[in-house]
């Protein structure tokens, strides 16, 4: 009973969904920060694994070479929402994960079966451990990796919105392209076999295409405190 009491609020593990170009990292950073929870961006473990395999000359066009090195890597994702550190074999990789050619290849990476159970499993031992409580923002949580998270959250928006987000976050970019960017990374994702991003049945979708991201962190935030009052 003293345990119980001495824990103001109850540890709340909330999963955060959606393709790119929907705030979803910037409001999952945000949520946890203000309600003193960890932060896990999942998709900054599959750019991980991947700068890993172009760094070490692995064929990203072959499903069994890429298969038979995903267990070699050591990945460490920190969980500080103000700075979330990623190393792989103890180099700081935080920058090189966002370079061009992992983007280009991060899904191809993360179709392959064996680079996902190696991941997933990674991403529920971090969840597990975090005893205040985290947000985990991917593409597959709700569903695959977390599917008994206290709450789930799907992040839409419109194509428009979401290319123009991206643009401001890739200055000078071409808006069309990053259109066309955006709509090959979800085809890809959404039809891959193993975990393709889709929304879970139990998740509130929250569309973010007219809201700015104060609005989408009030709304989330909101969520999260309905949840632990339930608890």
């Amino acid at each position: 009973m003293e345990n119980g009491a001495a824990r103001t609020v109850p540890a709340v593990i909330v999963a955060i969904d959606g393709p790119s170009g929907t705030g979803k990292s910037s409001t999952s950073k945000a949520v946890a920060s203000q309600l003193g929870l960890s932060y896990l961006d999942t998709g900054a473990q599959y750019r991980a694994i991947t700068w890993w395999m172009v760094s070490n000359g692995i064929d990203i066009t072959d499903p069994s070479a890429i298969a038979a090195a995903a267990g070699k890597p050591e990945i460490v994702s920190g969980t500080d929402p103000a700075a979330p550190a990623i190393t792989v074999d103890g180099t700081d990789v935080a920058g090189p994960i966002r370079t061009d050619e992992v983007t280009s290849k991060v899904s191809a990476v993360s179709a392959v079966p064996e680079v996902r159970a190696r991941i997933t499993e990674l991403q529920r031992s971090i969840a597990a451990g975090a005893e205040g409580g985290i947000v985990v923002e991917g593409r597959d949580i709700g569903t695959t990796v977390l599917p008994d998270a206290d709450l789930k959250i799907f992040l839409t928006a419109s194509e428009a919105a979401r290319a123009a987000r991206r643009n401001g976050e890739l200055k000078g970019a071409d808006i069309n392209a990053t259109r066309e960017a955006l709509a090959k990374r979800d085809a890809a994702d959404s039809s891959r076999k193993t975990s393709p991003l889709a929304k879970a049945d139990d998740a509130v979708e929250v569309d973010t295409s007219d809201l700015t991201l104060q609005q989408v962190i009030e709304c989330v935030v909101t969520l999260v405190e309905e949840k632990r009052a339930a608890k």
